[in-house]
């Protein structure tokens, strides 16, 4: 391994003439180009990384599309976004705003499919005003507009004649959609909606893409006949002219101002807006649930509200598949800085020790390894629990819909409480050098978590899970448990039989794992089953108890990780040493899990302390076997350095010239003397302080 010392390249640069500066630096970094330091680490391979990367990407088909966009955004000086730190918020928006359009542009005259199109955006990777359109605004048109409403607005969304957003949270309302404020009065006189904010929190609050882009919006409101509420209903609004993009007489909109981080979700124009009695015309009502009539009749039409579902199970789906690529991202910056990095244990005057070989640093970016791609496979897996929940609802067929809701909801709030912890713990993997920007994991941060509260704060979404959980037990003597749920049906001998586990070599069973995991879940379940039993008032008893039926659904949303992953390894994998290599990443994934929530085992009784321990002694062991195929493992997301935005994840290795590069891009290091310091330092230094403008 390549060692090399950035400080030796400060004092020679040092004796250069200032101009020359970079220059010197210049001759220094490009003798170090051209050298991949991780080759020996790549090696070590013991799988091939070209079958992994199709595993890893769901199918042949899948790899070659993803990564031909990826290497497309890469190459494109266009899409370069180092320099985003940099720049002021209306100049990050500027930019974002030229880089959809020139991305628009891309897909008209490449005739990009709309898989191709996705992974476009995707790779992009630059929240702005198109997210919520595709991801949000046009679903919601498909999923909860009549055949009319479709043939009217999808050719214009589709073709962004028109742009959306979804305008569903307020000011004083997120998760709780029924408290909404914002009102849609039905006027029978004029055959229009009034739509109202008729207080200062009925302010719609967050919509991406509403502040100064979108033309349109699905606004979410209080349905108002003759004085008498009939639920919170979608409507069609219009917010902008389509002629001088100026906001609609009745409305305010604005920006909510900056938010957490700087490039990263301040490239998105989030925003307020506020309705002052704004009048639509009665057919911009979604209505292919219920229906107003032009008499004021409020009519429930033939289409089952629980379609309406549909779009949320989607959307739910599509989080969880992010969690995995953000989460990978974030491993893979970790995993290469971590083998190039060298501290302590030098012997006799060689080389330290490189820092993934310190047992401390595995045992907290191993399970996060095996964790993105657990998670991978989730989203997989959800993909395929959505088509066919889609077709069943499509056939009027609701069976499976409870148990896909609270799956989607919960696996929602695992992954991506799971993926903000985990980008955070790999940013402290990389000590100091993680909280620089360059590093990319700053900013990877910023953008990942809020997917911890939109689209369902996660304790609410658990909470949701706790509700179905409870409802299936309540139902075991008349109702089968279907899905994920089924091991309920189980639950005599799961709150029985104790784990039979005697050596460490046990654990690496799939039967030990899943009955461990079974057992846990059931007995959490059934624990807080019995103590809502014991409340005069269910709801009173759910509240007060809330915190342990959190706990309990994060015990069975783990446990369907973990099934989903051992199902995996039951299909064919092709490629040399693929699936074993997975099967070690699986096992480290549930031992991690159990030995983080051992208390959760053993307060059940399912576990011995001994037990306990024999699982830990066998994760270390798992430790070292992913240590050879660490590098390999993350070469196999096939994340470009485009991609990744990280001098420290860099795919040669070569990290520290490209850190001092980095530093002498900052506008800091433009001039040797900084503004301000002849008028404020200088006197200070001077004793002259009286004569600073201050």
């Amino acid at each position: 391994m390549v060692t090399c010392d950035p400080t030796k390249w400060l004092v020679q640069a040092s004796h250069k003439p200032k101009e020359s500066k970079y220059l010197t630096y210049l001759r220094l970094a490009e003798a170090m180009e051209g050298v991949d330091y991780l080759r020996e680490e790549r090696k070590k391979a013991q799988f091939d990384v070209e079958a992994m990367k199709v595993a890893w990407a769901g199918s042949r088909q899948a790899f070659e599309v993803s990564d031909r966009m990826a290497k497309l955004v890469a190459n494109d000086p266009v899409f370069e976004k180092f320099s985003k730190p940099m720049l002021a918020r209306k100049e990050l928006f500027k930019n974002t705003l030229r880089k959809a359009a020139y991305a628009r542009k891309l897909i008209n005259d490449l005739r990009l499919t709309e898989e191709e199109a996705k992974w476009l955006r995707h790779y992009i990777d630059e929240p702005n005003y198109t997210d919520l359109h595709w991801e949000m605004f046009v679903p919601a048109i498909e999923g909860q507009g009549t055949n009319e409403q479709k043939k009217k607005w999808l050719p214009l969304a589709q073709t962004m004649q028109i742009i959306g957003t979804y305008a569903q949270t307020e000011l004083g309302h997120g998760s709780n959609v029924q408290g909404l404020e914002t009102t849609a009065t039905f006027d029978r006189q004029t055959d229009e909606f009034v739509m109202h904010s008729p207080t200062l929190t009925s302010s719609k609050w967050w919509p991406g893409g509403m502040a100064k882009v979108a033309t349109h919006a699905i606004v979410y409101a209080r349905l108002i006949i003759d004085g008498h509420f009939h639920g919170v209903h979608g409507f069609m609004v219009q917010l902008r002219s389509l002629e001088d993009h100026s906001p609609l007489p009745g409305l305010t909109l604005g920006d909510i101002g900056m938010k957490f981080g700087h490039g990263t979700y301040n490239t998105m124009d989030n925003g307020v807006l506020r309705f002052d009695r704004l009048r639509i015309p009665r057919n911009q009502m979604l209505m292919r649930v219920s229906q107003v009539t032009k008499e004021g009749k409020y009519v429930q039409s033939d289409v089952p509200r629980q379609l309406l579902y549909g779009t949320m199970v989607s959307v739910r789906q599509t989080i969880v598949v992010d969690a995995s690529k953000a989460l990978s991202r974030a491993v893979c910056i970790a995993t290469r800085y971590s083998v190039v990095r060298r501290q302590f244990g030098s012997r006799n005057g060689g080389p330290e020790t490189q820092v993934i070989d310190y047992k401390t640093q595995q045992s907290r970016l191993f399970p996060l390894l095996a964790s993105a791609y657990a998670f991978r496979f989730v989203g997989e897996w959800l993909k395929s629990l959505y088509t066919d929940v889609k077709q069943r609802l499509e056939a009027n067929d609701f069976s499976t819909l409870p148990e896909t809701h609270a799956c989607t909801a919960g696996l929602k709030a695992l992954t991506t409480a799971a993926t903000a912890d985990g980008i955070e713990e790999c940013r402290k993997l990389c000590g100091g050098h993680g909280y620089l920007i360059s590093s990319g994991l700053p900013e990877l941060f910023a953008f990942y978590v809020p997917a911890c509260s939109y689209e369902g704060e996660n304790v609410v979404m658990m909470l949701q899970v706790a509700r179905f959980l409870v409802k299936t037990v309540s139902n075991l003597g008349s109702k089968q448990p279907v899905g994920t749920a089924a091991y309920l049906e189980r639950v005599a001998p799961l709150m029985k039989n104790n784990c039979a586990v005697q050596t460490g070599e046990d654990w690496l069973t799939p039967d030990a794992i899943l009955e461990a995991f079974e057992a846990r879940a059931a007995r959490m379940i059934v624990g807080c089953c019995q103590r809502l039993a014991m409340f005069e008032n269910p709801e009173e008893g759910f509240a007060e108890l809330s915190t342990d039926l959190v706990e309990a659904s994060l015990a069975h949303c783990q446990l369907i990780a973990v099934s989903v992953f051992i199902q995996k390894l039951k299909q064919e994998i092709p490629g040399n040493g693929v699936k074993q290599s997975l099967e070690v990443l699986c096992y480290v994934y549930a031992l991690f899990i159990l030995h983080k929530h051992q208390g959760d085992f053993l307060a059940v009784g399912y576990l011995t302390p001994k037990q306990a321990s024999l699982a830990n002694e066998q994760l270390r062991t798992l430790y070292s076997k992913v240590r050879p195929n660490a590098i390999a493992l993350v070469d196999s997301f096939n994340h470009t350095d485009h991609y990744l935005s990280s001098v420290l994840g860099c795919y040669d290795g070569n990290v520290y010239p490209k850190l001092y590069e980095a530093a002498l891009k900052d506008p800091l290091n433009e001039s040797d003397i900084a503004d301000g310091i002849q008028q404020y330092v200088q006197p200070i230094l001077k004793q002259k302080l009286h004569y600073a403008k201050l």
